[in-house]
């Protein structure tokens, strides 16, 4: 199997909460810990502004591209620099990439991706451009699939993808978080809002619960797994606790689901604001390595 990385996500974004650094930090534990060699890291190529335009208004792009603070880029939360729009660009690419991989090798994973927050025509929540829903249309758009999951597992719902895809019977949003928290929620195709302090065998009950029936009812021909590392208990954002045994189990279900059934997965890392970054980091690997094991068994 193969992973998306670039050394060009570690982007300058100032004093902000979002662990930059975890990038690298997770191809370096993959590298050393499990000598994953680097013939299995592939780097992304940015997406085109016909990629992007299957999604984003072109005002919202030309807002982007020439850095306009108006109220389309005015939530993000981030620095409106030109080094942040290509990076985020460029994960874009990333995730087109791993999804491509996924349909022809079972799964990828994407070392970045999982912006989740971004709308066709603004920005929210430390997210410009909406790369889960990019890759959909790139790879519908080239006929390699008609139906897609979204399987987003974030502690924040994935308000922009739901809005996004809205109305759309080719694409099944699916988003299991904290339900007293950020953002304003919008209509996914199914969304499970959880209570604050949710532990392990709650969360793991509601995805055996309601993951199968959705595969064996919607028959996705590519799931997009966004594999948040914030649900964890010790994480600066959120008041849900999962440990990390729990995340690791959570990532093993859905993967084993996902594989019994011959559906391909293109994994995205979203997000993870651990008081202890070396916590999301593992997290992260976590999700990793289980894709390595399931995969190879």
């Amino acid at each position: 199997m193969q992973f998306i990385y670039s050394p060009n996500y570690l982007v300058d974004i100032g004093g902000h909460v979002f662990p930059i650094a975890k990038y690298r930090m997770i191809y370096e534990r993959l590298r050393e810990e499990f000598h994953v060699p680097a013939s299995q890291f592939e780097n992304p190529i940015a997406a085109t502004r016909e990629q992007l335009l299957r999604i984003h208004t072109p005002a919202y792009l030309a807002d982007l591209e020439q850095l306009n603070h108006t109220s389309r880029t005015a939530y993000s939360e981030l620095p409106l620099t030109h080094e942040i729009i290509a990076m985020s660009t460029l994960a874009a690419g990333g995730t087109i990439r791993a999804a491509e991989l996924a349909l022809e090798q079972g799964i990828a994973v994407h070392i970045g991706g999982g912006f989740h927050h971004a709308f066709a025509d603004k920005a929210e929540g430390f997210c410009y451009i909406n790369d889960l829903a990019v890759a959909i249309r790139e790879v519908q758009a080239l006929k390699r699939i008609v139906r897609a999951l979204v399987i987003d597992c974030d502690l924040h719902q994935g308000n922009g993808t739901a809005k996004i895809f809205e109305g759309d019977e080719e694409v099944f949003t699916f988003s299991i978080h904290q339900n007293d928290l950020y953002p304003v929620k919008q209509a996914s195709d199914l969304d499970i809002h959880l209570p604050n302090h949710v532990q392990d065998e709650e969360y793991l009950g509601y995805l055996e619960k309601h993951i199968p029936p959705v595969l064996d009812d919607f028959k996705p021909e590519l799931i997009l797994y966004q594999a948040g590392a914030d649900p964890y208990q010790h994480d600066q954002l959120g008041d849900l606790k999962l440990s990390i045994a729990g995340l690791q189990k959570r990532d093993e279900l859905i993967y084993r689901w996902a594989k019994e059934r011959g559906m391909p997965v293109a994994v995205t890392l979203g997000g993870g604001y651990a008081y202890d970054t070396n916590d999301t980091v593992t997290i992260h690997v976590n999700t990793c390595s289980i894709a390595m094991s399931v995969w190879n068994s």
